[in-house]
């Protein structure tokens, strides 16, 4: 046998490809079997939570939507009655109403403050965290979370006890400053006084998470870049500025935007500082609407001033999706 016939046996024959393209797969149909079986994999692993949200969140949600179209009150409640339709009379209403859009106007300050608040001490905190030994760090942290797992009504009671016009330590401190008068002294006489408490109070119990979130965020912030801004002349606002400040523009976009929807619905603060009966001057959208449904037993109403803050929390919302859609599309 020659070394042409030898080489020639002992060569394997060639391997057709698989057809790639539409032709792949069964006769006819293109070769997307495998990922279509494994699109609906993510949507199978989701369906408990959706489920979950879905008889949670959903079901109370259409029934809102229900009642601040009727008429239904007390003897609706109880059964004697029917319901009526009301059509957009409920919405009529309160949007004609001044007392409505001075609550409205009273939320808004009173969640941007407790917002701008929240975020410039939690930046604050975070960023004098990143100068500290390990165990101060540990301890601020320690106490943080404590603070941070502090239920709302005992927090809410220690409150109150620290403003007391009688026993409060805050008026027995600023009344030992020189030339000062702060004995009996009642933060809650005025709303302006009494709501920057409760903004204090919401302050004190948000801060934690946005120092720990910023503290994690932080750790990520390359310190090369920090000590090449350093060589070009930057001093400590523009390291924050130009560096720190845009690698952590996403994590503040959120944080706020929780904040913001969080401090919105804020409703055991107000609720209990002032023992269940909230003045006027105290009155925010959430005890507004508590208030027209289960103390003047007009259900509709109240749902649908329920309903307009949905509607305002679900601008907050597409606000914040549009500028993470922005930062994902820089990025």
């Amino acid at each position: 046998m020659s070394a042409a016939d030898t080489t020639t046996a002992k060569v394997p024959p060639v391997r057709q490809s698989p057809p790639s393209g539409p032709t792949a797969g069964t006769p006819g149909k293109p070769g997307k079997k495998g990922t279509s079986a494994g699109s609906g994999v993510p949507w199978l692993l989701l369906a408990p939570c959706l489920l979950v949200l879905l008889l949670v969140l959903g079901y109370p949600l259409v029934r809102l939507v229900t009642l601040s179209f009727q008429n239904f009150g007390q003897a609706q409640l109880w059964g004697f009655e029917e319901a009526q339709s009301a059509g957009f009379d409920n919405f009529t209403k309160i949007l004609g109403d001044t007392e409505f859009w001075t609550v409205v106007l009273r939320t808004v300050v009173f969640a941007a403050a407790a917002v701008i608040l929240t975020m410039v001490l939690g930046m604050l905190i975070a960023l004098l965290l990143q100068k500290v030994s390990g165990w101060v760090k540990l301890l601020v942290n320690i106490v943080l979370v404590a603070s941070w797992g502090m239920p709302i009504i005992v927090a809410t009671a220690i409150f109150k006890w620290l403003f007391d016009a009688d026993y409060g330590v805050l008026n027995w401190l600023i009344d030992k400053l020189p030339g000062v008068d702060m004995i009996g002294h009642n933060w809650f006489a005025s709303g302006p006084q009494g709501l920057a408490v409760i903004v204090l109070l919401v302050v004190w119990g948000a801060v934690p998470f946005v120092v720990i979130t910023l503290s994690a965020g932080l750790t990520q912030v390359p310190k090369e870049l920090e000590e090449a801004a350093r060589l070009d002349g930057a001093g400590a606002w523009g390291v924050f500025r130009f560096v720190t400040l845009p690698i952590l523009k996403p994590i503040i976009v959120m944080l706020t935007t929780l904040s913001v929807i969080w401090d919105m619905g804020v409703f055991p603060q107000v609720y209990v500082m002032r023992n269940g009966h909230p003045e006027a001057e105290f009155q925010i959208l959430t005890t507004y609407s508590f208030d027209k449904a289960f103390v003047v037993n007009d259900y509709g109403t109240g749902s649908a001033i329920a309903l307009v803050t949905v509607v305002l929390l679900l601008g907050v919302v597409a606000v914040y999706m549009r500028q993470m859609l922005k930062i994902g599309e820089v990025e």
